[in-house]
């Protein structure tokens, strides 16, 4: 039977998920691999979650239950050992997803689902598609389908307390039982295969978190609380199950109780970090952007570094032309025409808040005891937003120091012009009418500007730096809207790529004496070779970069907390809303941290770590990641990933209960009254 018409782009998704998500996480059957490069994943979700179908989540679907992630079905299946001339049982049909990929490998397949609104759904989408190879059936699969018996694999979708007796019975010798079983949210994945003689052999392939099987020989069903957070999700990568349980003799919650430092004083802290002091960089991160324990704990840290360690670069994640205004007001320089309103861009509230304002003050009277402008430190943005703002301070400059140089340089911005206030519709032209013009017109002001190099720094070395630093950012932004429309993980990778190389810009700029602290979300200075970011998705982040280029002259420290509230938006563009952050899930590094029973605490995950806290650390587990976006209905799938702690962060701060910033409003009147906080 020839494979249903689907939507070419959704082909050219599942393509990229089987390379990505399968192959390169050791998924090798040819069988497997062209089951799941046919099977529609898009026909089995709601409308509003097709955009998500090739992402490698679990998603939820009706009846509170959820659709396997793509790499535990293809794992289940490759550990079942699917051929041709298999007929095969699935427990827990769900969305039918599952079974229809293994009806495109096997004769026959039967899947039974206990919710009778699933079994309808799954039973219509298989027929849709015209694979009638596959039956429905709803009813407790724990008791198996003895009318069909017996099969060849049986396959269980959700987690139960045991092996069910009357799934191994249903076996035919040489058969293959592939499920998950456990009595916590976490299970092990096991293989039992009846041998000739009727005997059985139990294997185990490593933790798993499934939705719980219900039924006579599973769980009971006032047991099934909270599924929809028990999702189909690989615990350690499938990391061998032996590795697990040598873990839990001495869980990794006790061994980073041992190992913690707590602390009650921010500045007990800050000494804490004295030993990360002698690097070139050290790069603090934050688990949300909008938590007020996260910025005062970085602010006292980042002060004791500039005062007692000479570092002289603050390098945040924000745009540079706002920042400029702040790092004028720490230093007592002019402050810079543009913009008139720093920060006035979502989200407002990551670098207007009554935090950062201490920050500069902290910063200020630091930089007023340093004789030398050399030594002082500076405050600078890393991000790629600034379009418009970063435009306008090239031209505000070039009209000062060389206006023939203006005009040129304004007539190769105009083709951008005319997305200045939009810049994202800027990618949807480029699709559609071609980018070459701008490209090369943004690259060339770029070149321009900096042709003229000796003769600008000759009149202002700091004005030159920051209007060609303004220049990179216009012409890496022009690329990085232009590819946001391509999707995947180019985007990121152009974003984060700008920011260290802007770093390095500034670590050359201030001299080879200098030193920077850099601020920016986890999943930018955790090493992202050490999550599912680039272990999965291909992406690449500040952190592994600055690795990769200066080793151990860098550290890496993340932060951390399981409750309280945080100043986060719905969406994009959404007003700043007070969101109460629910607790961690225990299969995470927050759950572990919890565990714990320590307020607040740093652990040391690098190579000054014991060997044993270390391995330990580094057994994958999820970690949570809350942005400028905030929603706590789909925290699951939205704001978790894998990670390896101990390979991923130097330094681990926890704090368990934290509270939100407290935003700064923008004043209504001059940019007077803004500088930079209307004080």
């Amino acid at each position: 039977m020839a494979p249903p018409q689907t939507n070419p782009r959704h082909a050219e998704h599942r393509a990229f998920m089987v390379e990505r998500h399968l192959r390169a996480r050791g998924i090798r059957d040819p069988l497997v691999i062209a089951a799941m490069g046919e099977v529609p994943r898009e026909a089995f979700v709601s409308g509003e979650l097709e955009e998500f179908a090739y992402e490698d989540s679990a998603l939820p679907i009706e009846a509170g239950q959820t659709i396997s992630q793509p790499y535990i079905v293809a794992r289940m299946a490759e550990l079942a050992t699917l051929e041709p001339t298999d007929k095969v049982l699935e427990v827990g049909a769900g969305s039918g997803f599952a079974a229809a990929v293994f009806g495109r490998i096997a004769a026959q397949v039967y899947a039974i689902e206990r919710h009778e609104e699933l079994a309808n759904l799954a039973r219509s989408r298989i027929a849709r598609l015209g694979y009638d190879n596959v039956e429905i059936i709803c009813g407790d699969g724990t008791k198996g389908f003895a009318e069909e018996e017996p099969f060849d694999a049986i396959i269980v979708s959700a987690g139960g307390p045991r092996v069910p007796e009357a799934l191994k019975r249903q076996l035919a010798p040489g058969g293959r039982l592939v499920l998950p079983v456990g009595t916590g949210r976490m299970q092990e994945l096991i293989r039992v295969t009846r041998n000739e003689d009727d005997t059985f052999e139990e294997e185990s392939f490593g933790g798993v978190a499934f939705v719980p099987l219900i039924g006579e020989e599973g769980w009971p069903d006032q047991n099934a609380d909270d599924a929809t957070e028990m999702d189909s999700q690989p615990g350690p990568l499938a990391a061998p199950i032996q590795a697990r349980r040598t873990l839990e003799k001495r869980g990794p919650s006790q061994l980073m109780s041992e190992a913690a430092e707590p602390f009650a004083e921010l500045d007990e802290l800050a000494r804490m970090v004295d030993r990360f002091a002698d690097r070139r960089i050290v790069m603090l991160g934050e688990a949300t952007h909008g938590t007020s324990e996260f910025y005062q704990a970085r602010a006292a840290i980042t002060e004791r570094l500039v005062r007692q360690h000479g570092f002289n670069i603050v390098a945040v994640e924000a745009d540079w032309p706002d920042a400029a205004v702040y790092n004028a007001v720490i230093q007592g320089l002019p402050r810079p025409r543009l913009p008139e309103r720093p920060f006035s861009r979502f989200p407002t509230w990551m670098w207007r808040n009554a935090e950062v304002e201490a920050l500069l003050k902290r910063l200020a009277a630091v930089n007023a005891e340093i004789r030398g402008p050399e030594r002082r430190c500076g405050f600078y943005g890393l991000d790629i937003y600034s379009l418009a703002t970063s435009i306008g301070a090239v031209l505000d400059y070039l009209d000062r120091v060389d206006p023939e140089a203006g005009r040129i340089a304004r007539e190769r911005y105009s083709c951008l012009a005319p997305w200045r206030a939009e810049p994202a519709r800027y990618g949807r032209m480029a699709i559609s009418r071609g980018y070459e013009a701008c490209e090369r017109a943004v690259g060339q002001a770029l070149q321009d500007l900096l042709a003229k190099r000796l003769d600008y720094l000759h009149d202002d070395g700091e004005a030159f730096f920051s209007a060609a630093q303004n220049a990179h950012i216009v012409a890496g932004a022009e690329e990085y809207y232009r590819t946001i429309y391509y999707g995947g993980a180019l985007s990121w990778n152009l974003r984060d790529q700008h920011m260290f190389d802007t770093l390095e810009r500034l670590l050359e700029h201030r001299g080879p004496g200098s030193k920077a602290v850099v601020w920016a979300h986890n999943s930018h200075i955790g090493d992202a070779r050490a999550t599912e970011m680039g272990q999965v998705r291909g992406e690449h982040n500040i952190g592994q970069l600055a690795r990769q280029r200066f080793g151990d002259q860098v550290g890496l420290i993340g932060f951390g907390t399981d409750r309280g509230t945080v100043a986060a938006a719905s969406d994009w563009d959404a007003p700043m809303e007070v969101k109460r952050v629910r607790a961690a899930r225990d299969d995470s590094f927050e759950g572990v941290s919890r565990a714990t029973d320590i307020a607040a605490f740093l652990l040391e995950t690098g190579p000054g770590q014991r060997e044993e806290i270390r391995t330990a650390l580094a057994e994958p587990l999820l970690e949570r990641a809350i942005g400028v976006i905030y929603r706590p209905e789909s925290e699951r799938l939205s704001h978790y990933f894998e990670a390896e702690l101990s390979n991923q962060f130097d330094a681990w701060i926890w704090f368990a209960e934290t509270q939100a910033v407290t935003a700064r409003p923008h004043a209504e009147h001059g940019p007077e009254e803004t500088y930079p906080f209307g004080l």
